[in-house]
């Protein structure tokens, strides 16, 4: 909630900016779960949801830590990487709880040399306890899947192409790093 001592600013700018506040707060929480999940960070996975929650996804029905447990193996097993794309996002708030379509592209780069590719939507309830957004109930609505062939990366044999940070699906990933600096640039001045 925004504090408004003075009573200077507008009821109706302050209901506004509640409003998005609340808004960006589901959004935080969608890209937790998604970051959390592809770089198998389980606690941040996990503070997506309240630890009640309910989710349905493909074959599985369960809590957040029972859905961590079965994504991040079925995803250490088949894939090498995956990315949770999240794109188009709506959201509906009423008092305390929040009603949102979030559509999303996703990729995994297959063990076996192919690409998943699948598109979809989570349909959320999000709940606001404690003054914190979660999720408290998930039906993934897989809507499609392909599997395509790889190509290589093209720079994959460039000399020290990951100077600046390996890419990992753990704390190691150079997402990670602070401060983040370009290492590549600080070593060409050594030279």
């Amino acid at each position: 909630m925004v504090d408004n001592p003075s009573g200077n600013i507008d009821p109706a700018k302050v209901a506004s900016l509640e409003h998005l506040l609340d808004r960006q707060q589901i959004t935080d929480c969608m890209v937790r779960f998604s970051r959390g999940m592809d770089r198998f960070d389980r606690a941040l996975f996990l503070s997506a949801f309240h630890s009640d929650a309910v989710i349905s996804a493909g074959d599985f029905v369960g809590g957040p830590v029972e859905l961590y447990d079965w994504a991040s193996g079925l995803h250490e097993q088949g894939q090498s990487a995956t990315h949770h794309n999240l794109l188009n996002h709506s959201c509906e708030l009423d008092g305390e709880t929040a009603h949102s379509e979030t559509y999303y592209l996703f990729v995994g780069c297959n063990r076996d040399n192919t690409n998943w590719l699948a598109g979809g939507r989570y349909i959320d309830r999000f709940e606001r306890r404690s003054g914190e957004w979660k999720i408290a109930l998930r039906c993934n609505a897989i809507e499609w899947s392909s599997v395509l062939g790889a190509a290589e990366i093209p720079f994959a044999d460039v000399v020290d192409g990951h100077l600046n940070g390996v890419v990992a699906r753990s704390a190691e990933d150079i997402s990670y790093l602070r401060p983040l600096l370009n290492r590549r640039k600080l070593s060409n001045k050594r030279s």
